[in-house]
């Protein structure tokens, strides 16, 4: 008769939730055919190993094993890095916190933010002026940073309009913003080889969606062809994003910002 206790509930409820956290963030960022054949390739081993005790097949598969959980590592390094930081994360307690302290200036300054970059994204698209704006969350930007030029200024209308203005030596890059102000500007994205992705769209959106595959950035596109404003966040992409949804996409992302 087996022994099962509450200790191997638990177990259980654990290894769930650990499978349950890396498929979303195997979906999210466009690999999780990949993971599916791990887990099966997991399976076969348990039964082979464990279950049928098959020792020549058992004994390959360790190897397997062994050289495999190294790969993975190295392949998956942005993924895994997203995984820890988001556990490590104090964002959640922050946010408990301020149920029960609420500071009306820093809300106040945060709106005055979040539109100017609403307003900014509205009067481009109007112009069909190209733009990629990324607002940094948990998962911290700061490699991508080191790719355009820092300026680290006060976000506002007319700096992000002149910016990606068309004779702008800087509009081609994409602009990071975080710990609230615009710390990047003309930044290297990770491309995205989704196949899935429109051909209609562009190397903005594709950069935007890259980097939203890798890490839990809010990324705005603005099309130079369409002027159409899109959005990517987790992995997925949003066309044709109206100025209220925008104005809720960027609220909780630069909530979630680092101080």
């Amino acid at each position: 008769m087996l022994d099962f206790g509450i200790k191997d509930i638990l177990d259980i409820l654990l290894v769930g939730m650990l499978l349950y956290y890396i498929y979303r963030m195997m979906k999210s960022s466009g690999t999780l055919s990949l993971f599916y054949g791990v887990l099966l390739f997991i399976v076969v081993w348990i039964i082979s190993s464990e279950i049928l005790d098959m020792r020549l097949t058992g004994t390959i598969l360790d190897k397997f094993m062994s050289i495999g959980l190294i790969v993975l590592v190295i392949i998956f390094q942005d993924q895994i890095k997203r995984f820890l930081i988001d556990i490590g994360s104090h964002g959640r307690w922050r946010h408990l916190r301020r149920l029960f302290h609420r500071d009306d200036a820093d809300a106040e300054k945060i709106h005055s933010q979040i539109m100017a970059v609403v307003y900014a994204c509205i009067s481009m698209s109007k112009s069909k002026t190209g733009a990629l704006i990324c607002v940094q969350r948990k998962v911290p930007l700061t490699d991508y940073e080191k790719t355009g030029d820092i300026i680290d200024a006060d976000i506002n209308v007319r700096l992000i309009e002149n910016i990606f203005f068309k004779n702008s030596p800087l509009h081609d890059g994409a602009m990071i913003i975080s710990s609230h102000r615009i710390m990047s500007v003309g930044c290297i994205l990770p491309v995205s080889h989704d196949m899935n992705i429109p051909k209609s769209l562009g190397l903005r959106h594709r950069a935007a969606l890259g980097l939203s595959q890798v890490t839990d950035a809010v990324c705005v596109i603005v099309s130079e062809e369409t002027g159409n404003i899109s959005v990517a966040s987790d992995g997925s992409l949003q066309v044709k994003v109206k100025a209220t949804e925008l104005e809720h996409i960027l609220s909780a992302a630069l909530t979630a910002s680092p101080d």
